[in-house]
């Protein structure tokens, strides 16, 4: 845990250094490389928090769907995120567009997604999302998650506070992530203008485990 904080505040403290990054995904040129396609089939799949939620009931059980989307796009990947309380309609529906902006640098940039219910379950469709237009994607801008590699994990968190946020009375929100072969790590929570955490889980992030793959079609 002194390891992971310390890694956080090293990205906090490299904020200046990330900020020469394209922030617009349409602005990048991204490098495609073994570790960039080894992060998009870990992030795709779907995964599930039942074992966490058994274990300590502060947490719920959430099942979490993401799936690639416009494969022919070789601006990076793009990932269809559905996320739902189990046995319910979801809460959150976004657009990740995933790239490697830099060496060893890798991003997710974050977008919403206008009426998203009308695309609740297009998980289960063979190509998914191909009536949402790339032209109605309303970017996260702040929001984008920054991970490095570090042996066989991939971490990384928002900058900052930078992602603005006004959900239960928060000014802006923080996201911060561990993904690995078989599980994803995620702590959401929101913070007001004095810093004080009002949204989200409070002893640690939820964890999912990967219940079954989605295909990934990688560029070369």
């Amino acid at each position: 845990m002194k390891n992971l904080t310390r890694f956080f505040l090293m990205l906090s403290c490299c904020f200046f250094a990330f900020s020469c990054l394209p922030r617009s995904s349409t602005d990048i040129e991204p490098v495609v490389s073994s570790d960039l396609n080894l992060l998009m089939d870990w992030m795709t799949g779907y995964f599930s928090s039942l074992e966490q939620s058994k274990s300590d009931p502060d947490y719920l059980e959430i099942q979490l769907h993401m799936i690639q989307i416009w494969p022919e796009r070789t601006d990076g990947y793009w990932i269809y995120v559905e996320q739902a309380l189990a046995g319910h309609l979801p809460y959150r529906q976004r657009i990740y567009h995933v790239t490697q902006p830099g060496n060893m640098i890798f991003q997710s940039q974050v977008y919403n997604i206008e009426e998203p219910l009308r695309f609740a379950g297009e998980w289960e469709n063979q190509n998914p999302m191909q009536s949402l237009l790339f032209e109605s994607l309303i970017p996260r801008d702040g929001c984008e998650i920054i991970m490095k590699k570090k042996g066989d994990l991939f971490i990384g968190s928002t900058l900052a506070e930078q992602c603005g946020s006004d959900l239960r009375g928060s000014s802006y929100a923080t996201s911060e992530v561990t993904i690995s072969a078989n599980k994803l790590e995620s702590w959401d929570r929101g913070f007001d203008n004095a810093h004080q955490q009002v949204w989200g889980a409070e002893k640690g992030g939820y964890v999912f485990d990967k219940i079954e793959n989605y295909p990934v079609k990688t560029h070369n």
